[in-house]
Formats: structure tokens, sequence, C-alpha cells
């Protein structure tokens, strides 16, 4: 379970700041500046910060699910790796733009995380 805690957490790295920074190289006096007016930036560049923000607001509760099969000994892995998986393909789609599979994606992502929890509760 830890590898798949590391292995989401530099998803997060990657996704959050390596892949919109390499994104937006040509804009790096912008990215270190104080930001205080606003730029322009190419539609891959919104979708992968929208899919960025999704991600943040699932991890808290992935993370906190994963910690907590640790601590109760459930057997959460399979359930944890297609959520890890599933995040990635989520990350792929809404880049390239294709909406249906992305929903779809992102709901079996959460399917995960239910069946991560009801597997916690059982122990």
């Amino acid at each position: 379970m830890t590898n798949i805690i590391l292995y989401t957490l530099a998803l997060a790295l990657f996704q959050i700041w390596l892949l919109p920074m390499s994104i937006n190289i040509k804009s790096m006096a912008y990215l270190m500046s104080n930001r205080d007016q606003e730029h322009e930036v190419s539609l891959l560049t919104q979708r992968v910060t929208r899919a960025s923000t999704n991600l943040q607001e699932s991890l808290p509760a992935f993370l906190a699910l994963s910690l907590l099969a640790m601590f109760t000994g459930a057997e959460v892995i399979t359930a944890a790796t297609t959520w890890l998986g599933l995040r990635v393909a989520y990350l792929a789609c809404y880049s390239f733009g294709i909406p249906v599979l992305r929903s779809g994606i992102w709901i079996a992502s959460i399917i995960c995380m239910v069946c991560m929890a009801l597997q916690i509760a059982a122990v």
C-alpha cells in the first residue's frame, strides 16, 4: 500500500506542478512572477488545470482511505491500484478532450474509493 501512496503522490506532483509548467515553459517569466495580472493560457493548459483541480478534490479522501487500510489491515490494493490507473487515464482523457469517457473514468474512480471504504468497514 505504501507504494501506491507514493505513486499517487508522484502523480499529484506531476499533474499539479510539472505538467502545467512544462506546457507553459514559454511563459516562464510569468510563472516566476507574483502573477498579479491574468495570463492567457492554451486550451490544453486549461484542461490540465481542471483535471488537476479534480485530483486535488479526491486526493484527500483517497489518502485517508489508504492510511485507514494500512492501519486496519484491510486489503484494498486492487481497488487502490485501479483508482490510480483510472486517475492517470482521467488526466489523459481530460487533456485530449474526451468528455464521455472521462466522465465514465471519474465515476469508476469514485466506485473504487467506495469499494475501499467498504473493505475497510468490513475489517
